[in-house]
């Protein structure tokens, strides 16, 4: 599911009551969890730490290069799967990596506030713990949809921990979710988490959103077709049946992990960033974009897909992703 629905979470409210499911998922929600399996073909690490606790990682450090670090997007079901074709086709070429996100994946997922602070210090602590493997050299990084200003803020406070940094089909470029507002802020409601972070609203509503019929309604509004990456939609369900899986999908809906800066933040990025977008689905008003276009520092490019373009055209994605990686290594032809 893209990370792209309205932070109020109207969507998803809408969806459990159309669908006449909230005694029924109150039966779906007391099932034992299901197991979890590595999204990824690579070996798990973790950071922890007081403010992040524990935030696990997959790592395959092989190769040549400078190391690549992918990050997932945010919503009920969100995981380092969704990486996947990425991480495939770069492992054994260079050093890649992908982190499970706070309350996601293997990562913790207790009962507390999540923000978009608390996604940029995680990021710090695995960044440092990869430029620690690889001599000190900076990484390049690759986020997906709200993650996007989750690495934008956290290579604004240090720059040197980052070559490149790319977004793929960011937030903030739209009439809707475009971010000028105070900074380090979030459109968080607290009494709505508090609403859901009760029985019986809550877990009834959480349940409903990990069936898989809701996956499927919301990956199908993502891809912007019917024909969607069932690998997706199958790790999407379990990870969404473990155990606190709710917690932060519930800050989610509330609005606390949406920035209200975003729009700022990538205004003040100088580094190279490279941007691609999809054309189909609910997910494609990027309005701001032309505003960044013609920087030097930018890379966009938009193709035929929808929201999550490295399941439906990976060479598309990747040969334009090293197309800008190379277009960096060029030297300036002399004036």
């Amino acid at each position: 599911m893209c990370s792209l629905a309205r932070p109020t979470g109207r969507t998803a409210l809408a969806f459990v009551t159309s669908m006449g499911a909230l005694a029924v998922a109150r039966r779906v929600f007391a099932r034992s969890a299901i197991p979890l399996p590595p999204a990824l073909p690579a070996a798990l690490g973790s950071v922890s730490g007081p403010q992040i606790g524990t935030v696990a990682y997959y790592a395959a450090p092989e190769g040549a290069g400078r190391p690549l670090l992918l990050i997932h997007s945010i919503n009920a079901a969100g995981s380092a799967y969704e990486t996947r074709p990425l991480f495939l086709h770069y492992a054994g070429s260079r050093p890649v990596y992908a982190i499970d996100l706070p309350g996601f994946g293997f990562s913790e997922r207790s009962r507390r506030r999540y923000t978009p602070r608390l996604m940029a210090e995680a990021i710090h602590a695995v960044v440092a713990q990869i430029r620690a493997r690889h001599g000190g050299e900076a990484v390049d990084a690759i986020a997906i949809s709200l993650s996007c200003a989750y690495l934008a803020r956290a290579c604004l406070a240090r720059p040197a921990d980052y070559a490149t940094i790319g977004f793929i089909s960011p937030t903030g470029f739209d009439g809707r979710l475009s971010g000028e507002g105070p900074p380090d802020g979030h459109r968080g409601r607290d009494v709505v988490r508090e609403i859901l972070d009760r029985r019986p609203l809550g877990p009834a509503m959480f349940a409903a959103l990990a069936s898989r019929v809701s996956i499927r309604f919301f990956l199908e509004k993502t891809f912007g077709a019917t024909k969607i990456d069932e690998g997706l939609l199958d790790y999407a369900y379990a990870t969404t049946h473990q155990p606190g899986a709710e917690h932060a999908p519930y800050c989610f809906i509330a609005g606390h992990l949406f920035p209200t800066d975003s729009t700022l933040l990538y205004d003040r990025l100088r580094g190279p960033v490279w941007m691609v977008h999809g054309q189909r689905g609910d997910f494609v008003d990027y309005r701001l974009a032309p505003r960044f276009a013609d920087r030097p520092n930018w890379q966009i490019d938009a193709l035929p897909t929808g929201a999550l373009p490295q399941f439906e055209r990976l060479r598309a994605v990747t040969d334009s992703y090293d197309g800008f990686l190379a277009a960096i290594r060029r030297p300036n032809p002399p004036r």
